[in-house]
């Protein structure tokens, strides 16, 4: 599923418009994205919570040459899912 059937779901899930939808679905993402880039959490009790997780940077190698590469330290999302979430993805 991509975002434009997401937000045909949406709509007529809430018998809603779907620029309605679309604006909502934009603004989770959006305020998601900007409470994760502040260093924050954020928690939907029964579907799951989105983090940052810090990984160290480390030295790889490059799969064509075989070189070792420095790869930088980084922050990355992270998803952790809800009890509700895996007990429906497992009837």
């Amino acid at each position: 599923m991509n975002k434009s059937e997401l937000v045909k779901r949406i709509a007529d899930d809430a018998d809603i418009a779907q620029n309605s939808a679309n604006k909502a679905l934009t603004a989770l993402i959006d305020t998601i994205t900007t409470e994760l880039s502040e260093g924050g959490k954020v928690d939907l009790i029964g579907f799951g919570s989105f983090s940052l997780k810090h990984r160290n940077a480390r030295t790889g190698r490059n799969p064509s040459t075989g070189e070792p590469i420095e790869i930088a330290a980084a922050n990355v999302p992270s998803f952790k899912p809800g009890k509700a979430l895996k007990d429906a993805c497992n009837k």
